[in-house]
This record gives C-alpha cells, structure tokens and sequence, in this order.
C-alpha cells in the first residue's frame, strides 16, 4: 500500500516561477536574449525537444532559433559561426550525437555561450564553487532540492556518475555542505549507501532500477531517469519507492521542466555577461 504522506513534487510548477521571473526581468529591462540550438540527425525525441526549449525560450520574450548539422564538420563549421556571431549569446548542442565524438563538439563551444554548462571550463568553474554557468540538469535538481530540504548536513547518494549530471551534481551539492556518495557500476552493495542517505538521486537509465528496499524511511528521491515503456514514460525509481519515501519527482513533470528553465535562466545571463 502506497502512504499517502509521499510527497509527489511538481517540477513544472517550480519551473514556472522561474520561467515567471525571467519573463518579468526580460520585460521590465527590454532586452531579447537568444539561443541557438543545434540538431544532428534525426532523432524523433531530440526533435521535440529541442522545440520544447524553443517554444519555452519564445515563451519569456526570448529569440530562439534551430539549426542543422548533417556531419561533424558541417557541424563544426556551425560552431565557429555562431561562436562569432555577436547577437546569438548561447549555443546547445542537443545530445545525442551520433556517430560523434560528443566531447570533441562540446570543447569547440565558446565557454561563455556554453548555455548547457558542459564545457570542461564551466566544469572546471563548477569545481571551484564558481556556479556562473551551472549544468542545467543538475542545477535544476538543486533547486528542486532547495525547495524541498536541507541540503548541508545531508547524506546524499547519486546513483550514476555521468559527465551530463552525476558528476556535476556532485560538485554543486559539496559545494553546499552534503556529505555527497557518488554510486556507480562498480560500487558493491549500493544498497548499503542508499539505506543510509537523506536524499538518493538516481539517473542510470534503468526503469524501476531504485527500490523501496533500497532507501530509509522518509528519504528524497529525484528521479532524473526517462525511460520508454511501451507508449510511456518511466522513471529510475519504482513505485515501491513511494511507501517509505517522504517525496519524490514524477516521471515526467519532475527533473525535465527545471532543466529547460535553467537553461532559459542560463542563456539570460549569458546575455547580461556579454553585455556588461
């Protein structure tokens, strides 16, 4: 039986208060930052997210534009051309790309335009509490956190090391005093780890992979997972999860609306950095 007490917390609306208050900043100083987006092939998914982020860009009084890459040097020629294009302040890369050496691409952005937070310079800020260019997914997920918990002093597990959050995550969450585990293939007895954590965040790409037996009692759970199940969308937790946690994010509605609102808020302030 499923406890009512579960908190189902709602990324959309967090989300939207931001996207609120970047449509208000926006506004009341008359200003039109844009994005550039880059698709490479053609990925069904990729394609309605990329005009997701463009939509949500429109949406605050953003300009945002679409572009195509059928190679890596076309799609490296792109690069260069909108690296030096003074009117576009940010550049995503929508991922994945492939056949391509993703890292070869992310390193040709210029840092400043690195509106995704991927590049190793961003990440190297990152490491050193510098959060002027944070990744999206993961800074989406503190503040879905910030909402939602105490942060310092919490034993935090993060279930997958990629570069595109794990990793990322780790560095934002140290830098506000957790007490961070990072989990990954080669970690024995994950469990271990899991029972012992305040907050378990799982992004592995395994449906139903974190199990209510694997979590303490009133534990947070982000769920960063997006997985197909037949014509739905499922997440890395189970819904087992939701017997002993005291909250979760859904799949969808959780982690995925606060990482296009960051990346609005991050191309914003590339803007302001750019313009100074």
């Amino acid at each position: 039986m499923i406890w009512m007490s579960c908190k189902i917390i709602d990324g959309k609306r967090t989300a939207d208060k931001y996207l609120s208050e970047t449509k208000k900043y926006i506004r009341e100083n008359s200003i039109k930052p844009k994005l550039a987006t880059i698709l490479v092939g053609n990925d069904p998914a990729s394609l309605t997210y990329v005009k997701i982020k463009k939509k949500t860009c429109e949406s605050v009084g953003m300009q945002a534009e679409i572009h195509r890459a059928d190679d890596g040097e076309s799609l490296a020629s792109l690069l260069k051309k909108l690296n030096n294009d003074m009117s576009v302040n940010g550049v995503l890369i929508q991922l994945p790309l492939p056949g391509l050496d993703t890292q070869k691409f992310i390193e040709l952005l210029d840092p400043m335009k690195d509106v995704d937070g991927m590049h190793p310079f961003n990440l190297g800020r990152l490491a050193y509490g510098d959060e002027s260019m944070p990744a999206c997914t993961p800074y989406g997920i503190i503040k879905i956190l910030e909402e939602n918990t105490k942060i310092s002093g919490a034993n935090v597990a993060i279930i997958g090391r990629s570069a595109h959050v794990g990793k990322p995550l780790y560095s934002m969450l140290y830098n506000r005093d957790a007490t961070v585990t990072m989990c990954h293939t080669k970690t024995k007895n994950i469990e271990n780890i899991t029972k012992n954590s305040d907050i378990v965040i799982v992004a592995v790409g395994k449906p139903n992979y974190l199990k209510g037996d694997m979590i303490k009692e009133n534990a947070i759970i982000i769920d960063v997972g997006i997985n197909r199940d037949g014509k739905k969308l499922v997440g890395d937790a189970d819904a087992s999860v939701k017997e002993k946690a005291a909250a979760i994010t859904p799949v969808p509605g959780g982690v995925g609306p606060m990482t296009v609102a960051m990346l609005v808020q991050n191309t914003l302030n590339a803007y302001l950095v750019q313009n100074r």
